[in-house]
């Protein structure tokens, strides 16, 4: 039986919320933020100090919280309010507006605003030189992509108008989601010859901007969606195009207006749901505790996280 949002101690009581996000941001105990000093050097304060988590590193002499280098660093937002923000995100399979975060969460439109884009940015994954490739052998990965925001039409300019995304799937695994200037094939081969392994099955629909680099995995599978033709055994887009429609109905019913400046968030965010999701054994909660674990180095400022503010 599931039980009722925001019973739980940490989502009411900040001193709760502390020890929650303590730990599992420092499962082996607290850590210095400024010098990595650890265990007998660190020590809890308490006595006249009336601030809460409040931890003094003595190898460099610095007071500290587990808000210090997280998302969390220089808000004024309780964290127990943050770790309720947190927890409509990660359990909303569509989103949840920076407008409804406002009005239940009770902290004005710009918190909500740059609180959403703080927990976007603690769900982003690593996808750096030492990323692993998707697939490998014996697995299958679609690839397809697809237009966000307004009717593509070449006289309308500014925000809302349509941009461009492709999409990675590995059949029973993760995504992986771009945002990109164009659909050309220039662009997407190059995005796809470093994120999936050449020893995968490729599936992708008719368009000739697969051609070019199809040949150089162990299979390229295609379907003709001209012929209406989208399922041959095995050899399909259904996955991806499943993935698009979530996010296409996410954006364009929940956030309905995101700018150019910020798709790749919104991504970030569906991509972690996706990649989080219940068919994999990851419930909401869970959810939740390994979005809190990506807090860490990921600080955004209000002038990084950019002024032109979405839904």
């Amino acid at each position: 039986m599931a039980q009722p949002i925001f019973t739980a101690a940490h989502f009411q009581d900040e001193e709760a919320a502390f020890a929650y996000i303590e730990a599992r941001v420092w499962p082996n105990g607290p850590v210095c933020p400024f010098c990595g000093g650890i265990h007998e050097r660190i020590k809890k304060l308490g006595g006249k100090t009336t601030r809460l988590g409040l931890w003094k590193c003595y190898q460099c002499m610095k007071p500290f919280t587990v808000k210090i280098g997280t998302v969390f660093e220089s808000s004024h937002v309780k964290l127990h309010l943050w770790l309720q923000a947190m927890h409509l995100i990660c359990s909303s399979k569509k989103g949840i507006s920076s407008n409804q975060l406002h009005r239940t969460l009770g902290v004005t439109l710009k918190t909500a605003w740059f609180m959403s884009h703080r927990i976007r940015e603690a769900m982003r994954q690593d996808r750096g030189l030492f990323a692993p490739p998707m697939g490998g052998a014996g697995k299958i990965v679609e690839a397809d992509e697809a237009y966000i925001g307004r009717d593509a039409n070449k006289k309308l300019k500014g925000p809302g108008v349509k941009q461009a995304v492709m999409s990675l799937v590995e059949r029973e695994g993760m995504i992986r989601s771009f945002h990109v200037a164009n659909v050309r094939g220039e662009t997407l081969r190059a995005i796809i010859g470093k994120h999936v392994s050449t020893q995968s099955r490729f599936m992708t629909d008719e368009s000739n901007i697969y051609a070019g680099i199809g040949w150089n995995f162990a299979q390229h599978g295609t379907v003709m969606h001209t012929a209406k033709e989208f399922v041959r055994g095995d050899i399909h887009t259904n996955t991806v195009e499943g993935y698009f429609s979530i996010l296409k109905r996410g954006i364009t019913g929940v956030y309905q207006h995101v700018s150019e400046a910020h798709l790749r968030r919104y991504l970030v965010e569906f991509d972690f749901r996706y990649n989080n999701r219940a068919k994999l054994g990851v419930n909401d909660e869970m959810r939740t505790e390994r979005a809190i674990k990506g807090v860490v180095d990921k600080r955004l400022t209000y002038q990084t996280a950019g002024e032109r503010r979405t839904a």
